[in-house]
């Protein structure tokens, strides 16, 4: 892969910043390049690269972070797929429920589910209960669904805290 080499030569040469600038662009490119391009990383012994574009990737769009999830999962790399997911919902509550209201109107029920789980598995019941804000109505419920998913005591927790920030669970 003509970027690995890239990199490979940028980081030879010592050019740290133009190999950042260019895990950078590749957290943009399409989802399905990603296992491919974490395989050539470790084959070319760029793994803190990897770990690097990862991070990068985290802050994608909500529907872009979902997509490079899954081909990282289906290419069999779940535990890179869970961590780019995990770091990616450590943004603001309030960009979260945007971010799962935009894919509800979009009718994007698998991506909101895959979100909201790692959502409320990483998050604390308070921080999760104010992502609801935008829209009680609608994200209660999906929130609480993920919760449920969870386990039974994220899903009580997070009643309780949907209750004391005064939204009715």
């Amino acid at each position: 892969m003509e970027a690995v080499q890239r990199l490979v030569g940028l980081r030879r040469e010592g050019r740290s910043g133009e190999a950042h600038a260019l895990l950078v662009e590749a957290a943009y490119w399409p989802a399905a390049r990603f296992p491919l391009l974490a395989a050539e990383l470790q084959r070319a012994g760029l793994g803190a690269d990897w770990a690097t574009l990862l991070w990068e990737a985290a802050s994608l769009p909500a529907d872009r972070l979902v997509g490079a999830a899954d081909a990282l999962v289906a290419a069999g790399r779940t535990a890179d797929g869970e961590q780019i997911l995990r770091q990616g919902v450590a943004r603001p509550a309030g960009e979260i429920g945007e971010a799962v209201l935009a894919l509800a109107a979009e009718g994007r029920r698998r991506e909101i589910s895959a979100l909201l789980d790692a959502y409320v598995r990483v998050r604390t019941p308070e921080e999760a209960a104010r992502s609801v804000a935008a829209d009680p109505q609608q994200l209660v419920p999906l929130l609480l669904e993920a919760a449920q998913g969870a386990s039974d005591e994220c899903h009580w927790d997070l009643v309780h805290a949907l209750r004391v920030a005064g939204f009715s669970a």
